[in-house]
């Protein structure tokens, strides 16, 4: 990716991140009033207690979204609706969707993970505590819907019944993903019995869900066939999947990107079975392979044994392995999505968006 095109995407999903903000504000403000949208939606019968609505949502909402985040999914959406032919600023209540959702994930993630640190940060449920960082996961995971309740008169039935639809199956493939991860780092499973093939359709669920969800919805809103909207979702799903395989490997070799999140191995610590790990224990000697297993079983944070789980894993060429498997997944992907999309700006701009994401450093 030339270095113009890098400064241009980067540019313009900072000036979109600003724009989706301000549409998550609609349905989440930094604080509640008795004017709020959402109470506008859905009236409360009695006295409402304002002030614990915003020490318990609103203000750990917005400390966790202000610490950053790429907000590519939403970007993503729009620049797909664009590409289809649509303007896409009709449909920006519809962007804020699959973001909120995502930092949903993350909470809860890192609950499920007992993590310290999120962006530089400690996680949401070490700083406002456990019971308000479960019960705010769980309102982002539906919250950004209003949008679709709000806009209803402005679609028709039809589409209207398609996002939901492809919300519910959306959601419940998310659950799923979570699952198998969660099955996985706990040793549920033994790390021998796990292919590459069950590793990408557990990053198929986890995290191809949602970029998926962005794209089905924008395609639907767009007025696209299905057979347009289950390709462009296969699309971005595969760029889901390259995206989490990109993380995994800045987790073990990426030292900016790592900072936020304690330094790297954060994966080895919880014991996560990535595509560079079932790459290295398919191919590696009885000894080397026996001593990752037994580390990330541990789940240490000594550097030591964390640099020796890393080392093992460069000596397989483990690393390479991944980024050769994101890329060609990728390029695949977008080998059909160039032949849906016509040629125009906005395609120009999807595609600097996907070749950004597989190649970041952070």
């Amino acid at each position: 990716m030339k270095t113009d095109d890098r400064i241009k995407i980067i540019d313009f999903l900072e000036k979109k991140a600003q724009i989706i903000d301000q549409y998550i504000e609609k349905y989440l403000p930094r604080r509640f009033n008795k004017d709020s949208l959402i109470f506008k939606i859905s009236p409360p019968r009695y006295r409402l207690d304002l002030e614990a609505l915003n020490k318990a949502v609103a203000e750990p909402f917005w400390e966790f979204l202000d610490r950053g985040g790429k907000r590519w999914r939403p970007v993503l959406f729009l620049l797909i609706c664009k590409s289809l032919g649509v303007n896409s600023e009709d449909f920006l209540d519809f962007a804020v969707i699959p973001e909120v959702i995502h930092n949903g994930t993350l909470i809860a993630d890192d609950v499920e993970d007992q993590s310290d640190l999120r962006r530089g940060k400690p996680c949401t449920y070490r700083l406002f505590g456990l019971d308000i960082a479960i019960n705010l996961s769980n309102l982002m995971f539906f919250l950004p819907m209003l949008a679709l309740v709000s806009k209803k008169k402005k679609i028709s039935s039809d589409k209207a019944n398609k996002l939901y639809e492809t919300y519910v199956q959306e959601m419940v493939n998310l659950s799923f993903g979570q699952a198998i991860d969660i099955a996985w780092h706990r040793g549920l499973i033994h790390p021998s019995e796990i292919s590459e093939q069950e590793y990408l359709q557990m990053c198929a669920y986890k995290t191809g869900t949602l970029a998926r969800m962005a794209a089905k919805m924008a395609c639907i809103l767009a007025g696209a066939d299905e057979k347009v909207v289950e390709k462009m979702g296969r699309f971005a799903e595969s760029l889901g999947i390259a995206f989490q395989i990109q993380d995994d490997v800045l987790d073990l070799v990426g030292e900016e990107f790592a900072k936020g999140k304690g330094g790297l191995g954060k994966d080895i610590t919880e014991g996560k079975l990535t595509l560079m790990v079932i790459h290295t224990l398919q191919n590696a000697n009885a000894s080397d392979r026996e001593r990752l297993i037994k580390i990330l079983e541990e789940h240490t944070s000594d550097e030591r044994q964390k640099k020796e789980a890393i080392d093992i894993i460069k000596k397989y060429g483990s690393i390479e392995y991944a980024k050769k498997i994101a890329a060609k997944m990728v390029k695949d992907s977008w080998s059909e999505a160039d032949r849906i999309l016509p040629p125009s700006e906005a395609k120009k701009k999807l595609k600097n968006l996907v070749d950004y994401l597989i190649e970041r450093n952070i």
